[in-house]
């Protein structure tokens, strides 16, 4: 008797163990470039973040750390997450791209998720939205208002990405302005407001009454209010305290649905290493608001361009498109292909000034 009753204790414990273990939430960590309140990029990472919480409730527990250097403070954040019993982490800098690659090799049972890099491995996604296509319409919009025929552009770093963004402004830009010119800054910052505002103040003094910006913080926005007669475009977030004006629409980077689904696939044991690159089609990138700032035919040729780019009607790299130097690259009719897009290290022709090296 006394031994069936040890080995019956033994399987109640057992057993409230085990429910003890599948009831453990999923941990899921975010490393944050900005801080959350950028009121761009890490503020709309922040949001997906509040999404998952709402999505899952008690079956999982978020955690995050804000304002994390590119480079080897990243890979230390990445490390501690991991050992505090992280089942998926999102990276989310171009820049943590080296630093998730080495972690996730020495924790083969964690996923990661990487935002808008290019190295895979077994547990190792990479994601990213294909701004591009916001910038088209903002491109639109910016050569039909400027009266100055310079816009102005603060550049983050010289990445692809950012690269992609500038080149299909300017196409889009010319299109409804031929006079149109492009001045660009590079602030070399994801988040700097001081440096942000500083570069709108630049671009201001030498012409130009359009501010489109591939950084973070709404510092431009402020710069752009003081100076009057200049109009601008939210980064990665709507922005919409400077609505009407200068704010005059926005490109919104939708995190929420994938964050949900990949936080599900690790869930059920479903999740695999993928490549994600979705745009307006998919909702992963958002217009936000034309404002009655933009004159109604304005506002109506936009929006029929994000229609016609979110249906797939519409390439926004659709040749004849000549590079900086006046080679061809797409010829009429021709798009270009995603592997030239993910790596574009060039200007198309009618920019001036040179990529730093």
């Amino acid at each position: 008797m006394k031994l069936k009753t040890i080995l019956t204790t033994a399987a109640i414990a057992l057993g409230l163990a085990t429910t003890a273990m599948a009831q453990d939430p999923t941990k899921v960590g975010f490393v944050y470039v900005g801080p959350v309140g950028d009121g761009g990029w890490t503020y709309e990472h922040n949001q997906a973040r509040l999404a998952v919480e709402e999505e899952f409730g008690d079956k999982v527990e978020t955690v995050f750390v804000e304002s994390v250097p590119e480079g080897p403070d990243a890979e230390r954040v990445m490390t501690q997450m991991a050992l505090d019993g992280a089942d998926l982490i999102f990276t989310t800098s171009f820049g943590y791209m080296d630093p998730t690659i080495n972690v996730a090799k020495k924790f083969p049972d964690v996923k990661f998720e990487h935002a808008t890099g290019y190295k895979r491995a077994d547990n190792v996604s990479t994601y990213g939205a294909r701004f591009y296509e916001g910038r088209a319409v903002q491109g639109h919009i910016a050569g039909s208002m400027t009266e100055s025929n310079t816009v102005g552009y603060i550049g983050s770093y010289p990445i692809p990405e950012v690269i992609r963004g500038i080149n299909s402004a300017f196409i889009h830009a010319r299109k409804a302005n031929p006079d149109v010119e492009f001045k660009i800054v590079w602030a070399y910052t994801w988040f700097d407001p001081a440096k942000e505002a500083d570069a709108a103040k630049v671009l201001i003094e030498q012409g130009a009454d359009v501010i489109l910006q591939h950084t973070d913080s709404t510092a431009p926005h402020a710069a752009a209010q003081n100076a009057g007669g200049v109009i601008t475009f939210g980064q990665a977030s709507d922005m919409a305290e400077y609505k009407p004006k200068p704010r005059v629409s926005s490109i919104i980077d939708n995190w929420a649905p994938y964050y949900i689904e990949r936080t599900r696939a690790v869930m059920e044991g479903t999740w695999e290493s993928t490549d994600t690159w979705d745009g307006i089609g998919a909702g992963m990138v958002e217009i936000g608001e034309i404002t009655d700032a933009v004159p109604e035919d304005v506002k109506a040729e936009a929006l029929a361009l994000k229609d016609r780019i979110g249906s797939g009607e519409y390439h926004p790299f659709t040749g004849p498109i000549n590079k900086q130097d006046g080679s061809e690259w797409l010829a009429e009719g021709e798009t270009a292909e995603d592997g030239t897009l993910l790596g574009m290290d060039f200007y198309v022709e009618g920019i001036t000034g040179k990529i730093p090296q």
